[in-house]
């Protein structure tokens, strides 16, 4: 749908995607799929058009005025009605075209999820699906913002339409040679010694390990924060901790996981923004809950 946009409407659209990712030009020209040097000159082209400064450049960042960060929030919905409208014409004889925009965890990365997309590019070949990988505080956000259209989040957002499509179990990564590694399930108490690496506060998982671990009657000793998962498994393979993660093909091989006594799992939803669902939209929904 963004193709719309940027026909109809590219000054707008630059400024909504700008606010969105925080004034980083760098990161909303890549949500828009333009070079940096296009972004910056849609923006000085409303300026010019609006005869208003709407950016205040800071070394390398920049940052919204505050007529900028309201024009901004208020074209946001008039923008998003905008692509369901030209979209919904587009698609309106045979409801086989249109965009839609998808998100889905970090850890959803292979397996089923790929499979499922691919499933419905075969299904659905008129019906263009792009997608971003992000952590679920990111994607949520961009479903409240119409950055996203439709996304896979895990824990479900309370604020925005969802279904429970699943749960993912959350396993013990150990270095190959602990104590622990050939156990066939570890009871959480076990762990209460250990010293862990988790990501920071701000995340689910993060508030997850310390309510299961508070529930086993412990504190973790968390000595090492990192936001990506792929590097706690590195730092685990390393002997620098124990983790609670969610499985990964691609563990390294010197990192054992290994099943937690009891349920340790996190719900998986299909949450959708609150805007009018365009056809194409309605399309992938059904077709992830069908599945």
């Amino acid at each position: 749908m963004e193709r719309w946009l940027s026909l109809f409407a590219p000054q707008l659209q630059a400024l909504a995607e700008l606010a969105a990712h925080d004034g980083h030009m760098t990161r909303a020209a890549a949500a828009l799929g333009i070079p940096q040097s296009s972004m910056s000159r849609r923006i000085h082209a409303l300026e010019n058009d609006l005869k208003l400064p709407l950016l205040i450049h800071a070394g390398r960042t920049v940052r919204l005025t505050t007529a900028g960060e309201e024009l901004a929030r208020r074209v946001r919905d008039p923008l998003r009605e905008l692509e369901i409208a030209i979209d919904a014409a587009v698609g309106a004889t045979d409801g086989e075209h249109g965009t839609v925009r998808f998100g889905f965890p970090l850890t959803m990365g292979t397996g089923l999820l790929p499979d499922l997309l691919a499933a419905f590019r075969r299904a659905h070949p008129g019906i263009t699906v792009t997608l971003k990988q992000a952590h679920g505080s990111e994607l949520v956000r961009d479903l409240e913002t119409g950055s996203l259209d439709l996304a896979v989040t895990i824990p479900p957002p309370d604020r925005l339409p969802r279904t429970i499509i699943g749960s993912q179990e959350i396993l013990v990564a150990l270095p190959r040679d602990h104590r622990l590694a050939h156990a066939q399930r570890i009871p959480l108490a076990r762990l209460h010694a250990e010293t862990f690496i988790a990501n920071p506060a701000s995340y689910h998982l993060r508030s997850a390990t310390e309510q299961w671990c508070a529930a086993a009657g412990f504190t973790p000793d968390i000595a090492v924060e990192v936001t990506e998962f792929a590097t706690i498994r590195e730092l685990v393979a390393r002997g620098l901790g124990v983790a609670l993660l969610p499985h990964d093909d691609r563990a390294p091989s010197d990192v054992v996981e290994v099943p937690l006594a009891g349920e340790h799992r996190r719900a998986i939803a299909l949450a959708r923004g609150t805007a009018t669902v365009a056809p194409a939209v309605r399309r992938l929904n059904d077709f992830i809950l069908d599945t």
